[in-house]
């Protein structure tokens, strides 16, 4: 694997070149280093969502959770193991409406 030294994303071979999947920037593949590369010519990326700030769609599952703040009935979430193994796991929510916040426990 190499990674850009521009913002240090995974770069992908490009012909001689190893191109950065994120900011663009290019780099001679290094000859010596060619037999330690693995080419992945057949990966895609079809499953990779990208988002900002104002994207209408989070690319995250949605559940039916009443958000706190402005009533609206559906919200995105994520789910992390913040506690000890033998504990439930943390549901981080976002409200589709007015973008709020908060945690659900199990």
């Amino acid at each position: 694997m190499q990674f850009c030294d521009d913002c240090g994303s995974l770069m992908h071979a490009d012909g001689p070149e190893m191109v950065c999947s994120s900011c663009g920037a290019r780099v001679e593949k290094d000859a010596e280093r060619a037999a330690e590369f693995v080419s992945t010519e057949r990966q895609t990326f079809d499953d990779v969502v990208e988002t900002t700030e104002d994207a209408g769609d989070e690319g995250l599952p949605s559940a039916k959770e009443v958000c706190e703040q402005c009533g609206h009935d559906r919200a995105w979430y994520t789910i992390k193991q913040t506690g000890s193994a033998d504990e439930p796991p943390t549901r981080f929510f976002k409200c589709q409406e007015c973008g709020h916040r908060w945690r659900g426990y199990n």
